[in-house]
């Protein structure tokens, strides 16, 4: 008797599944993504005027210390106690402003481009520098273990769309006209010291020791440094409630809290005896408006009204307000579609292999969101230089020095909430994202183009293209010197605008080719 065999097929060969990419490999794309959304918005205003105290500063600045960069320390000290009199101490952030003047004029300087162009790159490098603060910081409240072990979360991939998407031009006063390289830097600054107050596990000596000397700088840095630490203290106890899940006890002596409370201490003493000296000078008036300050019952109405100010939709209105027709139309929208499309494609991609927060988490992270917008909120809505130049719709719309802080924070609110919605929204938030980065880009090229009709501005730019291709000869100085008698005549009648145009394209021009801006003026 044969025993019948049976005969089993092999089985098909299953193919392993594809391993993970390296969180390494994670991390650069979101360092990619927040160095190229920003310049894809911002890429249309490079050529914008520089206005304001811009005109004269980064010839001013530029000039005096190309030969001596270490004497920007040694001048912003000296001059201390001048700006102390004005109500205008910021010794630690006018060190900052002049180093990015004279970052601007070098760039002239070496690459030949015209002034307003290096300004206007130094301005969108802040914008990127703010967008990785912004990861950063969000990565920094969400991560329990080490901060770049393991994969970024699905914040992380979408904040760089987001920010992005809120950097429009609104309004001359607004951080990505007006300063935008001095106050986009200070708010990366802030994020980073709340970051840095979040990932501290022990708390060593010399960490107390930088914790109080942070402290006392931040105060006399300049106003929006001042929001570094209640908005370091809101991050610890809410990370350790929210992510972390500590008791009371374990909370108020954890490393953080300590940290956040020496910041306090140092501070304080610093801030409160700087007040209490221009106070005494500048009872009577007469001091530099920008940094008084006002408490009455009008600041409990204007601080929603800043707190919504951020969105996109209203500072579209702000920037396309003097745009004749429809200012949506043309190459800008398509160009600037399809280049944040094109990031946005491969993000797509790595949507789940991110990590994704659970709703606690989250929940914190957009109760931080919130701190981050009361914070740059409250900044204008103490402002008697807001006041005084805003009203009506104004307040609703134009951006401000306040900017800086409040589109983080707004959209660090919107990715939680989203993320809080569930995982189907965040692929519709990430092409919602891109539109309206693709939107601000339009009203950020709207705006250019109402600026550069402007006679005031066009002189500013010919001014700015004669100092970047510097022409020693006599028909160059002829040009030149037509071009400061047209801005002397523009300012028929203010002499200080006139003198500061005078002496600061002189000081730019001999630091730059040994000669006076116009040979006939230093004669």
């Amino acid at each position: 008797m044969t025993a019948q065999t049976t005969v089993i097929p092999a089985l098909a060969a299953v193919a392993p599944p594809a391993p993970p990419p390296p969180p390494t490999r994670l991390w650069g794309h979101v360092a990619r993504r927040c160095v190229l959304a920003p310049i894809v918005v911002l890429a249309p205003l490079l050529a914008v005027a520089p206005s304001r105290d811009h005109r004269f500063n980064v010839y001013w600045h530029g000039g005096m210390f190309r030969g001596d960069p270490g004497a920007i320390v040694s001048h912003t000290i000296a001059s201390g106690d001048v700006y102390l009199r004005l109500g205008n101490f910021r010794p630690l952030g006018r060190m900052l402003e002049k180093s990015l003047d004279l970052l601007a004029f070098t760039g002239t300087q070496q690459l030949g481009l015209p002034v307003n162009v290096t300004l206007r790159a130094v301005s969108i490098g802040a914008a990127v520098l703010l967008t990785l603060a912004v990861v950063l910081f969000a990565e920094s409240v969400l991560t329990r273990g080490r901060l770049f072990g393991g994969t970024p979360s699905r914040v992380a991939l979408l904040l760089p769309y987001a920010v992005a998407a809120g950097f429009v031009a609104a309004g001359q006063d607004s951080t990505t006209i007006l300063f935008g390289g001095l106050y986009l830097t200070t708010a990366a600054l802030v994020l980073t010291v709340a970051a840095t107050a979040c990932r501290l596990d022990r708390l060593r000596w010399w960490n107390g020791v930088l914790a109080v000397t942070a402290g006392a700088a931040l105060a006399v840095f300049n106003e929006p440094a001042y929001f570094a630490v209640p908005l370091a203290t809101a991050a610890v106890l809410i990370r350790g409630r929210f992510v972390l899940g500590l008791t009371g006890r374990e909370l108020l002596t954890s490393a953080g809290v300590r940290f956040a409370g020496l910041l306090w201490a140092g501070f304080l003493p610093a801030f409160a005896t700087v007040r209490w000296i221009i106070r005494g000078f500048c009872a009577q008036g007469g001091c530099y408006q920008g940094s008084d300050l006002i408490v009455d019952g009008r600041s409990v109405l204007l601080l929603p009204v800043r707190m919504v100010a951020w969105l996109p939709p209203l500072q579209w209105r702000a920037a396309t307000a003097a745009t004749p027709g429809d200012w949506l139309r043309g190459v800008v929208p398509v160009v600037a579609l399809l280049l944040l499309g094109a990031l946005a494609a491969r993000t797509l991609t790595l949507l789940p292999k991110s990590s994704v927060p659970a709703a606690r988490p989250l929940l914190g992270l957009a109760a931080l969101g919130v701190v981050v917008l009361a914070c740059g909120a409250l900044l204008a809505t103490l402002s008697v230089a807001v006041r005084s130049a805003m009203s009506g719709r104004e307040l609703w719309e134009q951006g401000w020095r306040d900017s800086a802080l409040t589109v983080p924070g707004g959209m660090l609110l919107v990715v939680a909430l989203v993320l809080l919605a569930g995982r189907r929204m965040t692929m519709s938030a990430l092409a919602a994202l891109v539109l309206l980065g693709a939107v601000s880009a339009t009203a950020n090229r709207a705006y250019a183009d109402t600026v550069s009709v402007q006679r005031a501005a066009q002189l500013d730019n010919r001014i700015a293209a004669a100092m970047g291709s510097f022409d020693r000869s006599r028909a160059g100085d002829a040009r030149r010197c037509a071009l400061l008698d047209e801005a002397i005549a523009t300012n028929q009648g203010k002499p200080f605008l006139q003198r500061r145009y005078r002496d600061s394209l002189d000081v730019a021009a001999r630091s730059l080719a040994g000669v006076p801006f116009c040979e006939r003026e230093a004669g």
